[in-house]
């Protein structure tokens, strides 16, 4: 299957695929100094177009389908992940995994949004949109990591949480607010990642924690450039005017306060490098967590609550 072309990365993907086709032959011909150069040239226009994208740019690499989601970040990050499953009340949402795991031989708690890569794989997380038994499962797993004094991560990459009309019916506005509550009095250190799509509640629904981290090319907003474009202008065609107004990038939200770290992506976005992201991440994570490990939980819960309460503030 072909791989998505983003059409700001063509031109880095052309110079890249030429220089492929040049060390076929660099055996018999004496290119080495052209290809040196064209390599310094690649290096250069990535840079170039990679250090000013838009915001509406930054979405479409949230959503590159082959950029890494939870599973994948676990398999390369972890060891000994055991996957629970189940809310104990209705159901097993596939659209949210999570279970123990080590990371350096620490044990904790990652819970996450799944996405498909197919239609058949798609269908079956439920495009990464959750139920409220995925958020009810979510929550018994944080609980059970509280139990057992183990801290908490989770990862965010969702277009939304399931909007269907049986999905209301069980609770899903009850399940998601149930979580706000609980989270922000868990005695145990959270640590939030963006790793994608942060879409409205559906991502806020696991969201809450002492530390928000987020990859540079995820976005997360209360809604999504698409929805804000159809309610606005009665249209998806200014959709990229949405974006830049909802400032929903990785460097707006560090500036409005909302998110406390950005986690820095390979060169081309976490899709062209999936260990790499894996591996900034993991060190990510280990820092984080050796710092909140030093905050007595009472002292983590205060500090939590009185960090969500500061924003919104708005003075004229």
């Amino acid at each position: 299957m072909a791989k998505l072309v983003l059409d700001f990365e063509k031109p880095v993907i052309e110079l890249e695929q030429k220089i492929l086709e040049m060390r076929k032959y660099a055996d018999n011909l004496d290119i080495a100094d052209e290809i040196t150069k064209l390599e310094e040239r690649v290096n250069q226009l990535r840079e170039s177009i990679f250090s000013g994208l838009t915001r509406w740019q930054r979405v479409q690499l949230a959503r590159h389908p082959d950029r890494p989601y939870t599973l994948d970040y676990i398999n390369l990050m972890t060891e000994d992940f055991v996957e629970l499953h189940g809310d104990r009340y209705h159901g097993d949402d596939r659209a949210i995994v999570g279970g123990f795991g080590r990371l350096e031989g620490r044990t904790v708690m990652i819970v996450g949004q799944q996405k498909g890569r197919d239609t058949k794989s798609n269908l079956y997380r439920n495009f990464g949109m959750p139920n409220p038994e995925g958020y009810r499962k979510a929550l018994r797993l944080m609980r059970l990591a509280a139990k057992f004094k183990k801290p908490v991560i989770t990862l965010l990459d969702t277009p939304g949480a399931y909007p269907g009309i049986e999905a209301e019916e069980r609770g899903q506005a009850e399940a998601i607010a149930r979580n706000l509550f609980e989270m922000s009095h868990l005695p145990v250190p959270i640590v939030v990642v963006i790793i994608g799509e942060g879409a409205s509640g559906g991502a806020l629904g696991i969201g809450v924690g002492d530390r928000i981290l987020m990859f540079e090319n995820a976005w997360y907003s209360v809604i999504a450039p698409e929805s804000c474009s159809s309610i606005l202008w009665r249209s998806w065609d200014f959709k990229e005017q949405a974006a830049e107004a909802l400032k929903l990038s990785a460097p707006d939200l560090l500036q409005q306060g909302i998110i406390d770290r950005i986690v820095s992506e390979p060169p081309g976005g976490a899709h062209r490098n999936h260990e790499a992201a894996a591996m900034t991440l993991k060190n990510t994570l280990l820092e984080e967590l050796k710092e909140l490990g030093k905050i007595k939980p009472e002292k983590l819960v205060e500090k939590r609550v009185e960090k969500f309460c500061r924003m919104g503030a708005w003075k004229e």
